[in-house]
């Protein structure tokens, strides 16, 4: 059995889907939108991060290869790196962002940050001989070099980290536009549904606004026929055709009734006519007798005043048949 719903409660649930699913779009592209500038402020920072690595590679090599043992640019690059890897790994509430996004980028970090614990060990050591008062050339060399070669796969390794993040924002990128391109065509979709939901209703409204003419126009309400409403129709659609039908339903069984009961009353007259004249006839043959022709003077009074009485009665029957088309039709001329 198919479940009947109200024209009401239709219009509500399509309405409280069309409602719920543009809030969602709206509050989803909000949020990820504003993901996507903290995105590219990570990548900023990422970015950064690469830069910095060159910038204390030339320093080492600009103080080793000079006599300038200012280390001030130096120190402000490595600080600014570390400062860069902390709010990368674990977050800053203060621009609000948000910690490591993935575990590939997670894994990324750790791999960057042991490479970067030896680069800054290094750095260390490079400040500590530079400023020693003792002859160290040969480990400054040394050292020189092995920071050389550990800030190219700490370069690449952070640039792999900013691919990482790249990758990851322009994915979000992706899904925003998908969500909302699948968004859009939900919303078709839901569109559509709702026009041939209205559709329907209307076209079972129209049905009982057509019958309902057609009734008033009909002239002969002999016999009614009832309105024809489909099973599937709205609680509403089907209470009025219901309402419709059972006052038809009445009309024809008063109409019904009264025919039944005036063709009985002219049977019933005809048979008392037949009884009258055979009546008449036994008279005619009993005039010489007085006792008898005084009995069947009162019995034919008694049948005389029997079919007046049933005579009466069918007209008063045709009366209420009368009534019954007058009712019809005034109500047919109060409708149009």
């Amino acid at each position: 059995m198919k479940k009947v719903t109200s024209i009401s409660t239709k219009i509500k649930v399509l309405g409280a889907l069309l409602i719920a699913l543009m809030l969602s779009v709206i509050a989803i592209t909000i949020y990820l939108n504003q993901q996507n500038q903290k995105d590219a402020l990570i990548i900023n920072i990422a970015g950064k991060q690469r830069m910095l690595t060159q910038k204390m590679a030339k320093n080492v090599f600009y103080i080793h290869y000079s006599s300038n043992k200012d280390f001030y640019e130096l120190n402000s690059a490595i600080d600014e790196f570390i400062e860069g890897l902390n709010i990368l790994r674990n977050g800053d509430s203060v621009k609000k962002i948000y910690p490591v996004p993935t575990y590939q980028i997670s894994l990324q970090h750790t791999e960057v940050n042991a490479l970067w614990d030896d680069f800054y060990k290094n750095i260390q050591n490079f400040k500590l001989f530079t400023n020693s008062n003792v002859d160290r050339s040969a480990e400054l060399e040394e050292i020189v070099t092995t920071i050389y070669r550990d800030n190219t796969k700490l370069l690449d390794n952070v640039d792999k980290l900013v691919t990482m993040y790249t990758d990851y924002s322009e994915n979000k990128t992706n899904f925003i536009k998908t969500f909302q391109y699948a968004a859009g065509a939900t919303l078709l979709l839901l569109f559509i549904y709702s026009l041939l939901q209205l559709r329907s209703i209307e076209s079972h409204v129209e049905a009982i606004m057509q019958y309902s003419k057609k009734l008033i126009s009909s002239k002969d309400i002999t016999k009614l026929e009832p309105i024809e409403i489909t099973a599937e129709s709205e609680t509403e659609i089907l209470e009025a055709s219901d309402t419709i039908n059972c006052f038809i339903q009445k009309i024809n069984s008063a109409m019904d009734y009264s025919n039944e009961a005036l063709l009985q009353s002219e049977r019933a007259s005809s048979k008392l006519e037949e009884l009258t004249d055979e009546f008449d006839s036994i008279i005619d043959e009993l005039k010489d007798k007085s006792l008898t022709n005084k009995h069947l003077n009162n019995s034919e009074d008694i049948v005389i005043e029997s079919t007046e009485e049933l005579i009466n009665s069918t007209r008063k029957l045709s009366n209420l048949k009368l009534e019954l088309e007058k009712l019809t039709k005034s109500c047919q001329d109060t409708q149009t």
